[in-house]
């Protein structure tokens, strides 16, 4: 116990003596830096400027981030919206209607020799074309509800003709479906399909180009071939 009342007491006096000199030396300070001052204060005002000027720096630095972050956000809220607008349209036609659509999207974007089957039985060719660089494009078309998925076995049925029937260079499976399943999209990537979900549809609809979504579901690039004349 006497030693624990020494220890704690030489412990304080420690303390006192550290806040004594603490003490010395900042009057020593201030008192160096009255003598100094007309040589202090240029270093003080530039320091504290600096300090100001790094500060407005980071508070308008987050101020861009958090205006850049809600922009971005803002931006994909109006696009999916623009998207799905568009879609309205399609939506509301038939399934004959569609492929007949989706041919025109396939011309607009350059492809030529474009027909549609517009029949059961064609064997999941449902739109046949060429790209522009001479590609074979065969195209699934299934128009199902938003909310429906596109199961493995569609994908598996246009897996087993696009090619082999039809002698794909680019298979492409559209639907107006939010989402394939991840067998169906599975399938679409070992099989190298391009699986074209509403959102990239409604990029579609709205101007994006057929050659910037190929690369965006499976690798859907096919061997470099002309047509026959």
């Amino acid at each position: 116990m006497t030693r624990l009342r020494r220890h704690w007491r030489l412990k304080k006096r420690t303390r006192r003596r550290l806040q004594a000199w603490g003490a010395v030396a900042a009057v020593a300070a201030a008192v160096w830096t009255a003598r100094h001052w007309t040589a202090v204060w240029p270093v003080l005002a530039t320091v504290l400027a600096a300090a100001t000027v790094a500060g407005t720096g980071r508070a308008l630095l987050r101020a861009h981030r958090r205006a850049v972050h809600h922009d971005r956000a803002w931006r994909a809220q109006e696009e999916a919206r623009a998207r799905e607008l568009s879609m309205a349209e399609v939506d509301a036609s038939s399934w004959q209607e569609f492929e007949t659509y989706i041919a025109d999207l396939c011309r607009r974007d350059g492809c030529t020799k474009v027909v549609v089957s517009g029949k059961s039985g064609d064997l999941g060719a449902d739109v046949i074309g060429y790209l522009a660089d001479g590609r074979k494009l065969v195209v699934q078309c299934k128009k199902y509800a938003p909310h429906r998925s596109v199961p493995s076995q569609d994908m598996q049925k246009f897996v087993g003709t696009a090619r082999l029937e039809h002698g794909a260079d680019v298979a492409l499976f559209v639907t107006t479906s939010r989402t394939f399943t991840k067998a169906a999209l599975s399938q679409a990537l070992r099989q190298d399909i391009v699986a074209l979900h509403r959102d990239l549809l409604g990029a579609w609809v709205k101007g994006a180009h057929l050659d910037t979504l190929i690369p965006l579901s499976g690798r859907g690039s096919g061997a470099r071939r002309r047509p026959s004349a």
